[in-house]
């Protein structure tokens, strides 16, 4: 890891993800994360998606243009390279940003697995990866490997490596929340989680840490959060809102309503709605606006409810609950640098 020195940010507890939703064109992500850091936001996450949001490359490039800000890949999945040449890109990125990457995965979405024709992910085999990518930043040799990606038998990086490599980990579920209570560095919530469901996933991993004999301060938990302001058009703020909410419930909605305590029957109905059943893409990247105000009206308020919208001042103060709800940090989810200037100037305000 290199010696440089890290200025501190002026707001290490916000983050924002590089490229949200579809990328049309990879380098803005560099025009994204320079603007950050220069509003003094912590943290840029990247979701890894195959199209212009590869992982190294990305992260790579944003922490070659920066300074100060953290870089964070989350997340991505365990099983789409060889364990050592996801160490090889963590440690790549690592040493480019100076100490400042941290190292995200997921169990992933059950289709996407099923069309790369890849086993679904196991809550044993997410820790079962972390303890090898720990081992291997130490230097350690794996001998007679047999986990997430098969038998392997070698795995090594670098025996000269003493380090720590920060794990970050993408969780739903009370399995995957304890799982990053015990070894995880930072646990990333999911956007639209209810206030309830916010100090519910907060605790689970609070009490999974200190069942561990760790202290639960060693694990930041961040909530991702919808970040709307109404300066945003309306097609646009219809797609960041209506339209992600409907992609989730399209691919995963079981597992949302469930965490969230919703009610299943709502999500049956729209499932079962004729404008909904006829998307195989994603809604937020394919519907017109008639149709997200179409399905907009299926929700219900309080589905919608959990994110921040309204005027900038009133995004930040709903930021700014996030914490008081007992996250760590909030990464601001489905808005750019610059739609979130106004927010941060707002924020700022707060703590004045």
């Amino acid at each position: 890891m290199s010696d440089r020195a890290v200025a501190p940010q002026e707001f290490p507890e916000l983050g924002f993800y590089m490229l949200p939703g579809d990328a049309l064109d990879s380098g803005d992500a560099l025009t994204e994360v320079r603007a950050a850091e220069a509003m003094g936001i912590g943290r840029a996450f990247l979701g890894e998606r195959p199209n212009r949001k590869e992982a190294g490359a990305i992260c790579g490039a944003a922490a070659a243009v920066t300074d100060s800000i953290g870089i964070t890949l989350g997340v991505t999945n365990i099983n789409t390279r060889h364990p050592t040449l996801t160490a090889g890109l963590a440690l790549t990125v690592q040493s480019l940003a100076g100490g400042r990457f941290t190292m995200g995965f997921g169990r992933g979405v059950a289709v996407a697995q099923q069309i790369m024709g890849l086993e679904p992910v196991t809550t044993a085999e997410l820790e079962d990866f972390a303890l090898v990518m720990r081992r291997l930043f130490r230097g350690e040799i794996v001998g007679d490997y047999d986990g997430p990606t098969g038998r392997v038998p070698i795995l090594l990086l670098d025996m000269t490596l003493d380090e720590h490599l920060p794990l970050a980990l993408g969780a739903m579920g009370p399995n995957t929340l304890a799982l990053g209570g015990r070894c995880f560095d930072d646990v990333i919530l999911h956007p639209f989680y209810s206030d309830e469901t916010v100090v519910r996933s907060v605790d689970a991993v609070t009490v999974a840490a200190e069942q561990a004999g760790r202290d639960p301060a060693e694990v930041k938990v961040w909530s991702c959060f919808v970040v709307v302001s109404d300066e945003v058009p309306h097609e646009l703020r219809l797609r960041k809102t209506v339209g992600r909410l409907a992609t989730y419930l399209q691919y995963y909605g079981d597992v949302l309503v469930r965490v969230n305590r919703w009610d299943p029957e709502v999500l049956a109905s729209f499932r079962a709605d004729e404008v909904v059943a006829k998307f195989l893409a994603p809604i937020d990247g394919t519907a017109t606006v008639a149709e997200l105000e179409h399905i907009g009206a299926l929700l219900p308020d309080e589905w919608l409810a959990p994110m921040a919208a309204g005027t900038p001042a009133e995004c930040a103060a709903a930021v700014r609950r996030q914490i008081d709800l007992g996250c760590d940090a909030v990464l601001m989810h489905g808005a750019t640098p610059a739609e979130l200037a106004t927010v941060i100037d707002a924020y700022r305000q707060i703590g004045a």
